[in-house]
């Protein structure tokens, strides 16, 4: 009797530890004998749609460690917004076709909240089609914004990269304040939540210290406000540091900045807090102020990533595959805290109803409100997640990551029918 074949498929914006987990699955399916082939679906769904998928098998054991210090997904992620098998049967019949002819009875779907809601689907989906399919959902989202787990994988490194990077902008600033830029505007990614933002202020330990402020879309923004706390900074310290999430909102509860345009997911594209802080305080103060956008720069950081984040990553690949073995799907693996020193968690089975297209905000009680300092409870929460490094291998002065080119692309001739 044929073994069956397991699929790894990425959703959502990508993280500098989303190949750890897929190199982790890799290794402890290949180890398990429980399979045949380890296919990874090129751009997730739309490759399960296509029939494109990777054949793992190629890679050696020296790939695998070397894609595993390899940032955002080497197989491609997707933003595919999947219906309801009654509004879109021939997604799934296509999704079900590929694996029916690839003999995939098992599929590890990473993404953040909207992805979970996709690994739902496609396990209710089951009960349609005669192939078995067993899907099971793994967490992954810089945002840090999925119930049910205590952080998501990618987070920490996030946080890493601009906790460090504000430290160094602000030391920037404050040499070039006396005849230049007095205040510096760091617009990192948080459509609902703040945990990025938040994360930055975790070396600073005075008023005095960068970054002064802290915006999240928990706390409605108010200009005058925060325009005569800009000022304060600037004639108390010298300097203002600004870090603010891109969706943070009004006093009306309304993204400050928002265009018509949508994603795959609804969403719509956010971006331009930064540049319209600027103006606030070059029109209104009458300051000199510096603005910038880490971008895709913060999401897929691999020089500078968290040894706890790379550790769990592994953790819920290896446990993923352990967990499709022993008979669990139509789930997610979520990681709960055992201890902060040393800094230790466990993986816990989630039920999907309780973290699809949900959103985990940051307490209210993480950021004291007067001065931007993180509390006790804040601090304890991330520090464990920040903590230790992990060098990626240099040759010749810089990281040596796996490309998508050494990749074989396996393609399945497939006559769907659309009716």
């Amino acid at each position: 009797m044929n073994k069956p074949n397991l699929c790894i498929a990425h959703s959502g914006g990508v993280t500098s530890i989303l190949n750890t987990t897929a190199a982790a699955s890799i290794a402890e399916a290949r180890a398990s004998g429980y399979f045949n082939t380890i296919y990874a679906a090129e751009f997730g769904l739309n490759g399960l749609i296509e029939g494109r998928l990777f054949d793992t098998s190629q890679l050696s054991d020296k790939q695998l460690i070397q894609l595993a210090q390899t940032p955002s997904s080497i197989f491609g992620s997707c933003r595919y917004k999947l219906k309801s098998i009654q509004d879109d049967p021939q997604s799934y019949q296509a999704i079900y076709q590929t694996c029916r002819m690839s003999n995939i009875q098992y599929l590890l779907y990473q993404g953040g909240n909207d992805s979970q809601d996709t690994t739902s689907k496609l396990s209710q989906a089951q009960a349609h089609f005669d192939h078995p399919l067993a899907v099971l959902g793994l967490p992954k989202t810089i945002d840090n914004d999925l119930h049910g787990t205590d952080f998501c994988p990618g987070f920490p490194s996030a946080a890493k990269y601009l906790a460090t990077s504000i430290q160094e902008a602000a030391l920037d600033t404050w040499a070039m304040s006396r005849n230049s830029t007095q205040v510096f505007i760091l617009e990192v990614m948080g459509r609902h939540t703040g945990w990025l933002a938040m994360a930055t202020g975790i070396a600073r330990h005075d008023p005095a210290q960068a970054p002064h402020c802290i915006l999240t879309p928990e706390r409605p923004f108010n200009q005058q406000q925060w325009l005569a706390y800009v000022q304060h900074c600037v004639d108390r310290y010298g300097f203002c540091v600004v870090v603010a999430a891109e969706g943070i909102t009004d006093l009306e509860g309304q993204p400050l900045i928002t265009s018509s345009e949508q994603d795959a997911f609804g969403h719509a594209q956010l971006g331009g807090v930064g540049a319209t802080l600027s103006a606030m305080v070059r029109n209104q103060l009458k300051l000199k102020v510096h603005w910038a956008l880490p971008d895709y720069l913060q999401r897929s950081a691999g020089h500078l990533r968290a040894a706890v984040d790379i550790r769990c990553a592994q953790q819920l690949g290896q446990a993923g595959v352990r967990a499709l073995m022993n008979g669990q799907s139509n789930c997610m693996l979520g990681l709960q805290r055992l201890d902060d020193d040393p800094h230790t968690f466990t993986t816990t089975q989630i039920d999907l109803a309780k973290c699809a297209n949900l959103e985990k905000k940051v307490p209210q009680t993480f950021i004291e409100p007067q001065h931007y300092l993180l509390s006790a409870n804040a601090k304890s929460y991330l520090q464990p997640l920040l903590s230790g490094e992990s060098t990626p291998t240099y040759i010749d002065g810089l990281p040596c990551y796996l490309q998508p080119q050494q990749l074989k692309l396996t393609q399945f001739n497939k006559a769907l029918s659309r009716s």
